[in-house]
C-alpha cells in the first residue's frame, strides 16, 4: 500500500458511498485509477466489504454489550473456536493487556442477553469474563 491507498481508504472510511468520480477528484487521480486500486485493494482481502453504520438509537430492539475474556493458558484457539459459533456474536477481537478476547454482543433482551452469558460461561478454556452494556454513544 502506497500514499494513494492509505488516502483512499481514510476518504472509505469517512464515506464509503463516495463515488469513484469523488473519490479520484479528491485524491487527484484519474477515475480508471481509483477503479484499479479498489479492486486491487479488494482482490487482496484488504478490502473485505462495505457496511452502513447504524446509532445504536436507531436500533432500539437491540442490547449491544461488550465481553472482556482471559483465557485459561494455550486455549485460545478453542475458545475462539466456541465463541465464533454464539449467534449473539457480532465481532471478536485478539487484545493485549488484561484481556486476551474482547467480544460484541448483540441481543434482543436483558434476558437473551443473560442466556448467551450462561453458554458462554460454560466454553472450557475461560477462566473470567466482565461484560459491558452499551448505554450511550457519543460517536
Amino acid at each position: 500500500m502506497d500514499e494513494i491507498d492509505t488516502k483512499l481508504i481514510a476518504l472509505l472510511r469517512t464515506d464509503a458511498r463516495l463515488s469513484v468520480a469523488t473519490l479520484a477528484a479528491k485524491l487527484g487521480v484519474a477515475r480508471g485509477t481509483v477503479t484499479a486500486r479498489l479492486r486491487r485493494l479488494e482482490d487482496a482481502h484488504v478490502i473485505v466489504g462495505y457496511t452502513v453504520i447504524l446509532r445504536p438509537e436507531a436500533e432500539p430492539d437491540h442490547l449491544r454489550a461488550w465481553m472482556g475474556v482471559q483465557v485459561d493458558g494455550n486455549r485460545t484457539h478453542e475458545v475462539v473456536a466456541s465463541l465464533m459459533g454464539e449467534p449473539a456474536l457480532s465481532a471478536l477481537h485478539d487484545t493485549n493487556g488484561r484481556w486476551d478476547l474482547l467480544a460484541e454482543l448483540r441481543t434482543g433482551s436483558p434476558a437473551e442477553l443473560s442466556r448467551v452469558l450462561e453458554r458462554v460461561r460454560l466454553i472450557k478454556g475461560i477462566r473470567h469474563t466482565e461484560t459491558s452494556i452499551l448505554l450511550k454513544s457519543f460517536r
